[in-house]
């Protein structure tokens, strides 16, 4: 069975790898923009499923495939990618101290079925100076990832607490996947 991961992300690629799976790499370029008067969830659900419909609609119809889509949320503010480091900055001084919920929406689809579930994981950091900040942005990390950090990465000494799926927050629910997977006949 073709299995095709419908991203462009590494760390995506990197979890993924962690199901022993045999997968190929197929991105899809689709508008991500978010329409910030829908439900959040309901947005980042949309989003994953159209990327895999896009990979879909080029490859052979046997194939599986699999996308996410990941947000984060602060009050009710959606963060996506930082476009320069002034967002960057703005994000991570509104994270300092406060707990948001970063979302993940993943899709399995195969021909006419498809699945997408949306997880969502409480992450709490603690307070952070703007020295700490200045010097995070200056590696460069924060520019490719919604909210402005990799919990994974440099950021993790800012995270003082989880609720949920840590996967998820890097950007793939692998417990999530692993079951959704199971009712495309694809055991883990």
């Amino acid at each position: 069975m073709n299995i095709v991961l419908a991203s462009k992300s590494p760390r995506r690629k990197e979890l993924l790898s962690l199901l022993d799976l045999d997968f190929q790499i197929i991105t899809a370029d689709i508008d991500e923009t978010m329409d910030s008067s829908l439900p959040v969830t309901d947005e980042v659900a949309r989003i994953s499923y159209e990327k895999a419909l896009a990979v879909a609609n080029n490859i052979d119809g046997n194939s599986v495939i699999i996308s996410a889509d990941t947000i984060v949320e602060l009050d009710g503010k959606l963060m996506g990618k930082p476009k320069e480091e002034s967002d960057a900055e703005q994000m991570l001084k509104s994270l300092s101290g406060n707990t948001h919920n970063v979302h993940t929406a993943v899709t399995v689809l195969q021909g006419d079925k498809h699945k997408t579930r949306v997880v969502t994981t409480a992450v709490t950091f603690r307070d952070i100076s703007d020295e700490e900040i200045t010097a995070y942005i200056e590696t460069r990390e924060p520019m490719d990832k919604a909210g402005a950090y990799g919990i994974q990465g440099r950021a993790s000494k800012f995270v003082s607490s989880i609720v949920g799926d840590y996967f998820n927050v890097v950007g793939l629910p692998l417990c999530s996947l692993s079951q959704m997977l199971k009712d495309f006949d694809i055991n883990i």
